[in-house]
């Protein structure tokens, strides 16, 4: 990344998160609360919205007024987005399951899918749990700037905060989505897509009487929620379309995991498994994989070889290169034949 763009990204982090301080103590609120806010105003500058007393009002004003949306694109915006949630996770210590997927990661998913639909001139793109929108939206910019494909994006997210804070990031960085703020597994209406994608929620599901007419539920008490999502994101998926999914990587060792292959079976073909490195992790059993998920109908067939694999350290370039050209090459030889 260039040293303009690494200025840009602290100059609009520092926009956000002054506000965002001015407006905490001001409401005696939370940083995440008050950073939604500014998200939702700095673009129009509409200070008056925010309803403070007349020498904050004045203070959000001048930041405000330093910032000019030209000035910047929409991956800076992205990353200072980034670093205010970031911020906000750790100032009002947020639960585990606003963390947000690391760029080294969303960086790997818009390669694999940049490498699978280069050529392409329309991609639809689907994350049934998009949370604040990072993961989406860094996929999205990156497959516009390395393919050059025109995108039609949806995302869905049930919770208030993460929703509000998705919404408001995808204005700022002009991308055009449609946003729905529901339950995933109360079967939302969301367009078919080419791809699915998202960093699933790991647990169980609550409501179990929401999961009726689901394969993957399980046949005692409360179903994986990442089975059902899984699910519900490949039946809006159109036929040879593909799913990329942050899972556990011990996903088909549990003892829930029949219920998933069972419906994997005539539905999906299992194209790949990669591990990220462990280094990510805290410990072996968080450890997440890619899992590579291809529809079946329009032409697709189970690959060959299903990619498997360990991805090595993100900090040694040039094994990891020589994994990305291993992916190429699997890509080309195997999974696209």
């Amino acid at each position: 990344m260039s040293i303009l763009a690494e200025e840009q990204i602290e100059r609009f982090f520092n926009v956000l998160n002054q506000s965002s301080e001015i407006i905490q103590k001001s409401k005696d609120q939370s940083y995440l609360d008050s950073l939604i806010e500014v998200l939702d105003t700095v673009q129009s500058g509409d200070v008056q919205a925010l309803n403070l007393a007349k020498a904050d009002t004045t203070a959000v004003s001048d930041i405000y007024a330093t910032f000019n949306r030209d000035d910047y694109d929409s991956e800076v915006l992205r990353k200072a987005i980034q670093m205010a949630v970031l911020k906000a996770i750790k100032v009002d210590k947020i639960q585990a399951n606003y963390q947000i997927t690391p760029d080294t990661i969303a960086n790997v998913v818009g390669y694999l899918i940049a490498g699978i639909f280069n050529g392409h001139r329309q991609l639809s793109l689907l994350d049934p749990a998009m949370g604040t929108g990072n993961l989406l939206t860094a996929v999205a910019n990156q497959l516009s700037d390395s393919i050059g494909v025109k995108l039609s994006v949806s995302g869905i997210e049930n919770d208030d905060a993460m929703f509000e804070l998705a919404a408001s990031s995808f204005e700022l960085q002009h991308i055009h989505a449609e946003l729905f703020h529901e339950d995933t597994i109360q079967n939302v209406l969301v367009p078919m897509v080419d791809v699915a994608l998202s960093d699933l929620p790991v647990g169980y599901y609550p409501i179990d009487a929401n999961t009726k007419g689901y394969n993957t539920r399980s046949t005692t008490g409360h179903s994986y929620v990442h089975h059902l999502m899984i699910e519900f994101a490949m039946n809006h998926v159109n036929k040879g379309g593909f799913g990329f999914f942050l899972v556990p990587s011990q996903i088909f060792k549990t003892s829930e995991a029949k219920q998933l292959l069972k419906w994997m079976q005539g539905h999906v073909y299992l194209q790949g498994l990669l591990n990220l490195p462990t280094e990510l992790f805290s410990n072996k059993a968080s450890q997440k994989a890619i899992m590579i998920l291809q529809n079946t109908g329009g032409g697709a067939k189970q690959a060959k070889q299903i990619m498997l694999g360990e991805f090595p350290s993100f900090k040694d370039q040039t094994a990891f290169q020589k994994f990305l050209t291993e992916i190429d090459d699997w890509q080309r030889n195997d999974l696209l034949q």
